[in-house]
C-alpha cells in the first residue's frame, strides 16, 4: 500500500508539471477574470502546502526559500503585495520534482507515525498520520491541478 501511495503521488505530480508545458512567465501571472490568483500562485501553493503536510506535522525541517510562506500559503494571493522575489517557472518545476524525491526518502518507514495533535485542514478533514496527510494532498494537489487547466484555457483565449 505504500508503495502505491508513493506511485499515486508521483502520478499527480507528473501531471502537474505536464500542465506548465507551454505556460509562459507572463501568462503564470496573469489572473483570469473573476479569480483572484495565478498559475504561479497555485504551482507555489501546491508546493508550500506540501512542505507543510509532509514534513512540519513531523517536525522535520521544511524547505521553503525565502518569501514562499508569505506568498502561496493559504489565504495568500498575488493581489497583496510583498517585498519577496517571485520565483521562475523553471525554479518552482525543480522544487516540485525534488520534493516528491525527498518525501518518499524520508517518509518511507515514517508513514503510520502518529501525529501530535492531529491536523484538521479548513475542509473539516481530520489528519493524523503522514500517509493521511499525502493521501489527503491527492485531493489538494487535483484540485489545484484542475484550477491551473482552467487558467490555462482562459487565459489562452
Amino acid at each position: 500500500m505504500e508503495q502505491f501511495l508513493f506511485n499515486q503521488l508521483a502520478f499527480v505530480r507528473n501531471q502537474t508539471l505536464n500542465l506548465l508545458d507551454g505556460v509562459s512567465e507572463e501568462m503564470a501571472d496573469r489572473i483570469p477574470e473573476g479569480f483572484r490568483n495565478t498559475i504561479r500562485w497555485n504551482v507555489g501553493h501546491i508546493y508550500v502546502v506540501v512542505e507543510r503536510f509532509a514534513f512540519q506535522y513531523l517536525g522535520l525541517p521544511q524547505n521553503l526559500p525565502e518569501g514562499f510562506k508569505e506568498q502561496f500559503e493559504y489565504g495568500t494571493s498575488p493581489l497583496n503585495t510583498h517585498e519577496y522575489r517571485v520565483p521562475t517557472l523553471s525554479e518552482l518545476e525543480e522544487l516540485l520534482k525534488a520534493q516528491q524525491i525527498r518525501i518518499q526518502e524520508t517518509l518511507s518507514d515514517r508513514v503510520d507515525e502518529k501525529i501530535i495533535p492531529p491536523y484538521t485542514t479548513s475542509a473539516g478533514m481530520k489528519l493524523e498520520t503522514p500517509k493521511e496527510f499525502l493521501t489527503f494532498n491527492l485531493y489538494h494537489e487535483g484540485m489545484h491541478l484542475t484550477i491551473i487547466k482552467l487558467y490555462k484555457k482562459l487565459l489562452s483565449c
